[in-house]
């Protein structure tokens, strides 16, 4: 299938001269150079990547990297300086306002860091407020808004305002708002930032329950490496307005591209997100192995009892092709954070 979002050599430029940037020498500038020379910054500098149907596809870095920006280019509520962005194969840029409104009306929907909540209407009619801007008909906005309020736990809340709530159960609402008009896409800024931890931990496993439920496709921005981490089925690294990695968790833990996505997960539990694929090794000839073998795609941690009482080496398989075997000599280092080698 095509992906969902397509995004090829994308630039967002602030400053008097942006247009002036992009394909010159003063492209090959380092911010704090490019903003000496000319007032400008680069927020998103010549970036690519796609993300697949269904794909839960994560955007994080430090503040000041350009993943808000990024995310906000894609459906022009800030205008890219160069660069194409495709949804469903259909070119942003080149949208007129009309087809704009309708890709953010009836195509995409994004949650935000503050609820944006009307404080005035009840949370029945927060949630069909996308529905009523599209012209839907009070009784069948009502409908969905009962549909979508079940869908995220908040049955009976649906005549309280907003201030009745609890932060977790505001960002519920948001959420909610936000599926109600059926979106293909759900872009998330930094949704669960504002709030607590246990809350925060909550709602990661509500987007969780909701993709498995639903299966729209989710672009989630954060700076939390935990949180990429729990959701993202890929995710993408970005320093200084580059994406310096893409990848799964386990490729950028395993195998990070540079010292800075090292640094940014150094203190990841390995054994918790590399699967044994990574500290298979060949086995030796003659070597006696156990009998029954383990999946590749098993994740370390979950398979320390059964390595560390095996007589024998257990073989790897993926499928019908058995990869290697693991031991407790492969094991140990994994357990005590040293990186295992890439796997070939």
């Amino acid at each position: 299938m095509p992906p969902t979002i397509a995004v090829d050599r994308l630039w967002k430029v602030f400053g008097p001269k942006a247009g002036k940037v992009v394909g010159t020498p003063l492209a090959d500038l380092s911010r704090a150079e490019l903003r000496a020379r000319t007032g400008c910054l680069a927020a998103v500098r010549d970036v690519s990547f796609q993300v697949e149907p269904g794909e839960v596809f994560v955007v994080m870095g430090l503040s000041g990297s350009g993943k808000s920006t990024l995310v906000r280019c894609l459906t022009r509520l800030i205008e890219p300086t160069s660069g194409e962005v495709h949804i469903d194969g259909e070119p942003v840029r080149a949208m007129s306002p009309k087809r704009l409104r309708e890709l953010r009306r009836h195509g995409v929907a994004m949650v935000f860091q503050h609820f944006g909540l009307l404080p005035h209407r009840q949370v029945v009619d927060n949630i069909a407020y996308g529905l009523e801007i599209q012209g839907v008909g009070k009784a069948e906005r009502h409908r969905r808004a009962a549909e979508v309020l079940s869908l995220v736990g908040l049955d009976g809340h649906e005549h309280q305002y907003p201030d009745q709530l609890s932060g977790g159960m505001q960002q519920r609402v948001g959420l909610a708002r936000a599926l109600a008009t059926d979106p293909a896409v759900l872009l998330f800024d930094e949704p669960f930032s504002a709030l607590d931890p246990l809350i925060r931990r909550d709602m990661q496993a509500e987007v969780r329950r909701l993709h498995a439920e639903v299966g729209k496709t989710l672009v989630f921005i954060t700076h939390d490496l935990a949180e990429a981490l729990t959701l993202g089925d890929r995710i993408a690294v970005m320093r200084d307005g580059r994406l310096v990695q893409v990848g799964t968790p386990e490729e950028l833990v395993g195998a990070p591209a540079d010292d800075y996505v090292a640094d940014f997960v150094r203190e990841v539990p390995r054994a918790d997100v590399l699967t044994l694929r990574w500290i298979t090794r060949p086995a030796r000839p003659d070597e006696v192995l156990a009998d029954q073998p383990l999946p590749a795609g098993t994740v370390i941690r979950d398979t320390i009892e059964r390595v560390l009482r095996a007589p024998h080496p257990i073989p790897v398989v993926d499928g019908d092709e058995r990869l290697g075997v693991v031991d407790r000599e492969q094991l140990l280092p994994a357990l005590i954070g040293h990186r295992p080698p890439v796997p070939a």
